[in-house]
């Protein structure tokens, strides 16, 4: 059987790691768009601040060696063809399959005129990363304009900032990280943000990025311009779909599954940032573009087409961010019918309940609880006999842990 995986992320070099656990038979062919080993994309910022390799490689850079995967570099596939399980390359090539996997991944999105104009750069690849620090390295001193303080755009932030531009973010929600934080996380991180040197303007819309044959200007709504050296458009990420079109594949702003990672055409599965999944929690169903759904769904996926059922619990809603200097954490909604809150400074913990049951956590300066706050949310365990000693700092987590296990109540207090 041979099996072709388009896109050789962290989904699709998983999908081929986990076929080879199972079945050393299978041919497996990955296809990447770029000219490197197979990396982690959440890895690139540590890796241009530290020089780093092994995190970024993080299968290393020898992995599909080792797999006995046929990985070809610098392939652009143009079209899919389900009735005759054949891709079409943009060289003009073709290749079979038995099974086809989608993991193409997603890039950096925004929504405005002038998006594609030379000097508007990625961040969600390898090749443009390398390029946008390239080019901010050429510029000591010259100025950044990111569009979207989401999480990427403010890691982005931080990496030029670092690099030594001047950079200015621009977010149209009244705080940083709209998605994932609550107004309270989200003013502690825009406090390091600008402790660190990077303006931010919130409530401020762009309208477009302007220039004939280059990004010269970010308009804004107001009718104002800013100026910059380098340009980043960061308000989402959008799932590379393109050579999809006319495939007969179910595809929305990523392309649907059911819940064994199955497209709508037989023997084709999607995972990673290009699938359209179901939220564990909510039942919703969205792209959840983050490094530890790609792998789960990409596991699942490989046994699917191996023909080991194996459902899929569904994806989360989570996303951490290193290098602001204090670690900030956010995890399932930012809301609930009841609020747990505990502060000192810029450590804060906040829990979200609905009956009795967390449906999320925002976590800055001491994380080490998340694992168990997680745990309990994905359990949907009552958590009202611990109640607000989930907070309390002196409490350790194996403490908690063990109490949350046997429903004890009497926590002790670690020195």
């Amino acid at each position: 059987m041979r099996v072709v995986i388009v896109g050789a992320g962290p989904a699709g070099l998983t999908v081929a790691e986990t076929l080879r656990e199972y079945d050393r038979s299978v041919e497996i062919v990955l296809l990447s768009r770029e000219p490197f080993p197979p990396y982690a994309p959440p890895a690139m910022a540590d890796y241009f601040l530290t020089g780093r390799r092994e995190t970024l490689f993080w299968k290393g850079e020898d992995a599909c060696r080792r797999l006995e995967v046929d990985y070809r570099q610098n392939v652009r596939v143009s079209q899919v063809r389900p009735a005759q399980k054949q891709l079409n390359l943009e060289d003009g090539a073709s290749l079979s399959y038995d099974r086809l996997v989608i993991a193409s991944g997603s890039s950096l999105y925004a929504p405005l005129p002038g998006r594609e104009l030379p000097g508007v750069y990625d961040f969600k690849s390898l090749t443009a990363a390398h390029s946008l620090v390239e080019e901010g390295k050429r510029r000591p001193g010259g100025k950044a304009l990111i569009v979207g303080a989401g999480f990427i755009g403010v890691e982005i932030a931080i990496l030029l900032r670092e690099l030594g531009l001047v950079v200015t973010v621009i977010e149209l929600s009244d705080r940083v990280m709209p998605r994932m934080l609550d107004a309270e996380t989200a003013e502690i991180a825009l406090s390091v943000m600008r402790e660190r040197g990077i303006e931010v303007r919130l409530g401020t819309k762009a309208a477009g990025f302007t220039g004939k044959r280059k990004a010269e200007a970010v308009a804004l709504e107001s009718g104002d311009g800013l100026q910059a050296d380098v340009y980043v458009a960061a308000t989402g990420v959008k799932p590379h779909v393109e050579f999809l079109a006319g495939s007969g594949l179910d595809v929305g702003w990523g392309v649907r599954v059911d819940n064994y990672l199955r497209t709508n055409v037989p023997d084709v599965y999607a995972a990673g940032d290009v699938a359209e999944t179901f939220d564990r929690l909510t039942g919703e169903r969205y792209v959840h573009a983050i490094f530890p759904n790609a792998v789960a769904q990409a596991q699942v996926a490989a046994r699917n087409l191996l023909g080991l059922e194996t459902p899929y619990p569904g994806s989360e809603n989570m996303n951490s961010l290193k290098h602001l200097g204090l670690p900030v954490m956010a995890v399932g909604a930012a809301e609930g019918e009841e609020e747990w809150r505990w502060r000192q400074g810029n450590a804060l913990r906040k829990i979200f309940l609905r009956d009795g049951r967390i449906v999320g956590f925002r976590l800055t300066g001491d994380v080490s609880t998340a694992g168990l706050y997680r745990a309990l949310m994905l359990a949907r365990a009552d958590v009202r006999t611990l109640g607000k000693r989930l907070l309390d700092p002196r409490v350790s987590a194996g403490a908690l842990a063990l109490a949350a296990a046997s429903g004890r109540l009497d926590l002790r207090l670690s020195a």
